[in-house]
């Protein structure tokens, strides 16, 4: 199963309609199931350099299938897998990247970047939130 266009411009809107409301500009980034990029949207005056963390932010996300935060556990200096951070073309390790969920199955993933951390983790989550 693998989220569809329409789908994948319903997670933006969703995730657009948070960001308004937090009055954050952001960049927000959803893949399809495979990692492969559906659909992206940059809102004006969102910073031109949080566009690629928020691909990266949802790759990341893909590539271990759990939250880019989640991710990070594996990426701090302490972990014994510290290195892999290095990986995949990098990978980003804090909040803002989650998958979307339709009912057990992920369908796509979501990448927000260009607000504080727990902005673009609201925004993503919003987003996310499609099928709930």
């Amino acid at each position: 199963m693998e989220i569809n266009l329409n789908e994948a411009q319903q997670v933006i809107q969703l995730a657009k309609a948070k960001a308004v409301q937090l009055n954050v500009k952001v960049n927000i980034a959803v893949l399809d199931a495979a990692g492969h990029l559906k659909v992206f949207e940059r809102m004006d005056n969102a910073f031109l350099g949080t566009m690629e963390l928020a691909l990266k932010k949802a790759k990341t996300a893909s590539l271990f299938r759990m939250s880019s935060e989640a991710v990070g556990e594996f990426l701090k200096p302490e972990a014994g897998t510290y290195g892999m951070v290095n990986t995949n073309g990098g990978l980003i390790g804090f909040a803002g990247g989650l998958p979307i969920n339709k009912g057990n199955d992920i369908i796509g993933y979501i990448g927000v970047s260009g607000g504080a951390i727990t902005e673009d983790l609201a925004i993503a989550t919003a987003g996310a939130s499609l099928f709930n």
